[in-house]
């Protein structure tokens, strides 16, 4: 380690140490910037205390709200975060896919309006991309977008919005020009969700929650500014802002702020059930272990390897094989409660069962959102493998 790093590294643990709210530390929720849900005081003081210092997206230039740092340094910043207990302060959408695309693809006035903004937290993003006739096959979707002179008006529905309910602004694909081949007239624009022409509708799933809405657009109005990119050519745009989805996903995400979840330790679970004592499960929990240890050394080894702010192919390699592993490790979990790992309601089951059942519900999930698994395979077959469409 090289002496700047080693002494960032003081720095930053003894700023951190003396700076992280009680509140903010071990498991707990970390606020994504909805404008519609309420935040504990620690979670504020946290938030606004690690944008001040630009720590909410430490490799962001210094002049959109980031602190500019090296991706070195950014990882001795979630090192050091860690070994605290220190929840991220700042999650979502907005950091993590709308604002590298707009660093990336943005005019100087965007990068000035929006990136700040996105730093503090102001603001919950929604993803407005799937809809009923668009999902794997993205560039067929039909939501209008005309042109009205000094603003665009959007006709059209989109689907399986995550948060849509708690959303303030929606960054979207949507159709420019009806007469251009389906992925020449595509166009990314942002949308004020508070506004009369924008409905939404959730949508209840299995596991009792409904995360996801139908978001229809019925004479929606979006500014001509907050279009990111050029005019029909927003296919290019919005397949990076999926690059960056799917860095989130994979765990490789430097351009916004990576989420270590803690998840608690799966020996002390399958201890505590007395799981230890089989054979079998100790043999899958010890393949399990291995291979989330590999995992997450590669993909530090991605992050600290990668010039770019999302990789591109690793992205789909990283996606396919987290996505796998989080099933995986719900299922060792439930294996390691036995029936008490599937209970739906008290009494009977503990709060630790119960959210076991829900998180193997919607672990089914992960490997369709962000691409499904099929579509990051026939990527990694093409750009990796060089095999024929």
């Amino acid at each position: 380690m090289s002496e700047d790093l080693s002494k960032f590294r003081t720095e930053a643990r003894e700023w951190l140490e003396a700076n992280c709210p009680p509140g903010a530390r071990g498991p707990g929720t970390v606020p994504w910037g909805s404008q519609k849900i309420e935040i504990s005081t620690d979670n504020q003081r946290w938030l606004k205390l690690m944008a001040e210092k630009g720590w909410t997206v430490p490799t962001w230039p210094s002049e959109y709200g980031g602190a500019g740092v090296s991706k070195a340094a950014y990882l001795v910043i979630q090192e050091e975060m860690a070994r605290i207990g220190a929840r991220a302060p700042l999650t979502g959408r907005g950091i993590n896919y709308i604002g590298p695309t707009i660093l990336e693809f943005g005019t100087e006035h965007q990068k000035r309006k929006w990136l700040p903004r996105l730093a503090r937290g102001e603001g919950g993003w929604c993803m407005g991309y799937s809809e009923p006739e668009a999902g794997s096959d993205l560039a067929n979707l039909q939501l209008r977008c005309e042109d009205e002179g000094d603003h665009y008006r959007l006709n059209g529905m989109k689907i399986w919005t995550s948060d849509g309910r708690h959303g303030d602004w929606i960054f979207v694909l949507a159709r420019t020009d009806r007469n251009k081949p389906k992925h020449e007239g595509i166009s990314l624009v942002l949308v004020n969700m508070d506004q009369p022409g924008v409905r939404v509708r959730p949508i209840s799933l299995i596991d009792g929650q409904s995360p996801f809405c139908e978001t229809f657009f019925e004479d929606a109005i979006a500014d001509k500014e907050d279009l990111i990119g050029p005019v029909n050519g927003g296919w290019a745009v919005g397949k990076r802002l999926l690059q960056h989805e799917r860095s989130v996903h994979g765990g490789v995400n430097t351009a916004g702020a990576q989420v270590e979840t803690e998840t608690g330790s799966m020996a002390d679970i399958a201890h505590r059930y007395g799981s230890l004592n089989d054979p079998a499960f100790r043999q899958r929990l010890t393949t399990f272990e291995m291979h989330d240890r590999a995992y997450q050394l590669t993909r530090q080894r991605v992050i600290a390897e990668t010039e770019a702010s999302a990789p591109a192919t690793a992205t789909s390699i990283l996606k396919v094989t987290g996505s796998v592993l989080t099933q995986e490790r719900i299922e060792v979990q439930q294996a390691a409660m036995g029936n008490t790992g599937i209970g739906w309601e008290a009494p009977g089951f503990d709060d630790l069962e119960l959210e076991t059942t829900r998180e193997w519900l919607h672990s089914r999930a992960v490997t369709i959102y962000g691409g499904t698994r099929e579509i990051q395979k026939n990527i990694i077959a093409k750009r990796v493998l060089g095999l024929p469409d």
